[in-house]
């Protein structure tokens, strides 16, 4: 059995790996400073971005939740994967060979678990894709071609076809030396007395991705009559497939909905590649349930959703189910601050078939014609009643009410309100206090608030509290510590002498200090910091590194370099020159409490010092 990755390849790995670009597969991120870019936070909800990341020391902290980290454990946390499954990924992906204690490396088949089921689903993707172009998969090809798919789009997203036997899959995967106990976890087996056989059989077939692009699950659609399955058909949950977390189409759209900050959201895997190939490149689909709160979370993620604009369409069929599905969506919409809107074409069509009749033209239109979801909703429970009769009109009002009172803007509520009270034929005021009674009695269940950082705990109490923030000297201190971390590069060996040597009063800064000393000075280059980063790290106890990650990343108060730089300068002569006042007082003390016969050598030894204090003082007063 092979032993543990080898520790310098788990640095070599940390080091090269760009953490924005990881991070920004489940995050997006904005510019937060020179070197410092922000998000809203991927664990927990928030309406305003408190995630930060600074690449050039591989650190990422959030202010919010206290959650902080290297590449390594950010990864980890959000894929939920051990240690040595996360550095393997993570190698891969820069191409770096792993070398083992005990060998050369893992047998196929000792990789993690994790890797193990992507593989398999990526070798049963292009299985599927390579039936497409056999003969038993006419059908599957007239389907897509009878909906406007040729060739070049179904390999664009991947289409492939199950063919009709009970073992084609199984034989290939077998064939690709996996077993059956790691087959019976992918989701695309079934199991009965004669052991397994596959679950997708004579269907087309579509790749699920996650967001990072990798296949972890399918979805498969009825094509012949004796199929006594459902139209639908999906992957079970599995490790890698939770289905109230997969969005079809969010590997392709991620980039465009961050850019253009706006999520279209459509009911199937022909609708996504309907809308894609019109242009609509930010759609995406629920796979098999509803569209909920662990969507809305990813989604709120690529936004940005920060109450700084975005939006999200949702489109339904025009049937009662669509009208149905419409509403459902109004539930969830509160956990959003981007506007949302729904966009339902009244001819009934889905956007595959908008595009099939109308042209592509017709799907981009379909989205322009959007209109805000509330409206919707208001005029959906006002089709329920008689608006012809008092009665009518009064229940009408008891359920429009407190739809109009989830309304979040308060300079668009009043103006809903009157609209509502034209559409009952209702006197404003009435309807005024209706939704006011409305709104008072309606819970939040908006986002919750960034909860308060936690303090640091743990391994010495008088070291464990947060310096004060009101303490200037403890501001002083934190800030250089700032400096340091986030830009070592800017201090020449001079200012290196004077930060080793600094006296640092807050206990928590004092760790960070020694471990600083411990670390050494940094290597150059982006690799060099990571390496410099992750040996202050280990050199720091266990609960103040959460607190080590928020001074790498708070972002400095410069927008250019010089004034960056000038900055960094400014803050370290403070520090230094803080140093030098408390140094100068203490001599004072001493040569106040000289007995009177005290030597002269002495006397002369405190004042020269003292001489020298006030002359570097003054150089760094100079400076400025």
């Amino acid at each position: 059995m092979a032993g543990l990755i080898k520790p310098e390849d788990i640095a070599e790995v940390r080091a090269r790996t760009d953490i924005r670009e990881v991070v920004e597969g489940y995050v997006t991120l904005k510019s937060a400073g020179i070197g410092s870019w922000k998000g809203l936070c991927p664990f927990h909800d928030e309406r305003s971005p408190s995630f930060h990341v600074r690449p050039q020391v591989g650190t990422y902290h959030c202010f919010g939740c206290g959650e902080s980290g290297d590449v390594i454990s950010f990864v980890m946390k959000l894929d939920h994967t051990a240690f040595a499954e996360t550095v393997e990924k993570l190698a891969a992906r820069i191409g770096y060979e792993l070398h083992y204690e005990e060998g050369a490396g893992p047998r196929r088949e000792e990789v993690g678990r994790r890797q193990r089921l992507l593989d398999a689903h990526k070798i049963a993707a292009e299985f599927f894709r390579d039936q497409l172009l056999t003969p038993p998969a006419a059908g599957a090809r007239q389907f897509l071609f009878d909906r406007g798919f040729d060739r070049t789009v179904s390999e664009q997203f991947g289409v492939g076809f199950a063919p009709q036997g009970w073992d084609g899959l199984l034989k290939h995967l077998r064939g690709k030396g996996f077993r059956d106990d790691e087959l019976k976890l992918t989701g695309m087996f079934s199991e009965g007395n004669r052991g397994l056989y596959d679950r997708f059989r004579g269907r087309l077939i579509w790749p699920i991705k996650d967001i990072a692009g990798d296949v972890i699950g399918f979805g498969a659609r009825r094509l012949f009559d004796d199929d006594q399955g459902p139209k639908y058909l999906n992957t079970p949950e599995t490790a890698l497939y939770k289905k109230s977390q997969v969005l079809y189409g969010i590997d392709l759209a991620k980039r465009n909905i961050a850019k253009k900050r706006q999520l279209v959201v459509v009911e199937g895997y022909t609708d996504v590649m309907a809308c894609h190939l019109a242009g609509v490149d930010t759609a995406v689909a629920s796979c098999g349930t509803a569209f909920g709160s662990e969507h809305i979370k990813i989604a709120r993620r690529l936004l940005s959703d920060d109450g700084t604009g975005g939006e999200v369409v949702f489109t339904f069929d025009g049937d009662a189910a669509g009208q149905k599905a419409a509403l459902k969506a109004f539930e969830e919409d509160q956990r959003f601050v981007a506007q949302t809107f729904v966009a339902v074409e009244r001819s009934g069509m889905d956007p595959c078939e908008l595009r099939q009749h109308c042209g592509d033209a017709a799907v981009v239109a379909l989205i322009d014609s959007r209109r805000p979801l509330f409206e919707f909703a208001i005029q959906a429970s006002l089709r329920k009643h008689d608006l012809n009769t008092v009665e009518g009109r009064v229940a009408a009002l008891r359920e429009a009410a407190p739809v109009v009172a989830q309304i979040r803007d308060h300079a668009i509520r009043p103006a809903y309100t009157r609209e509502l009270a034209k559409w009952l034929g209702m006197a404003p005021d009435d309807v005024s206090r209706a939704v006011g009674a409305a709104s008072r009695r309606a819970p939040s269940s908006a986002p919750a608030s960034a909860p308060t950082p936690a303090p640091v705990e743990g391994f010495a109490p008088q070291r464990s509290a947060r310096p004060d923030p009101r303490d200037p000297v403890a501001t002083m201190e934190r800030q250089a510590l700032e400096v340091v971390l986030q830009h070592p590069d800017l201090l020449d060996d001079d200012a290196w002498l004077h930060v080793g040597q600094a006296h640092f009063t807050a206990p928590a800064y004092q760790a960070v200090h020694a471990a600083l000393g411990a670390a050494g000075r940094p290597e150059s280059g982006r690799e060099g910091l990571a390496r410099w980063m992750e040996r202050i790290r280990d050199e720091s106890p266990e609960p103040l590194r959460p607190l080590l990650a928020e001074l790498a990343v708070t972002p400095l108060p410069a927008a250019t370099p010089e004034s960056l730089e000038r900055y960094c300068r400014d803050i370290l002569a403070g520090l230094f020159e803080l140093q030098i006042t408390a140094r100068k007082a203490e001599l004072m003390g001493q040569l106040q409490r000289l007995e009177p016969d005290a030597s002269a050598d002495e006397r002369h030894r405190l004042n020269r010092e003292l001489m020298e204090l006030e002359l570097r003082r003054r150089q760094l007063r100079q400076r400025d």
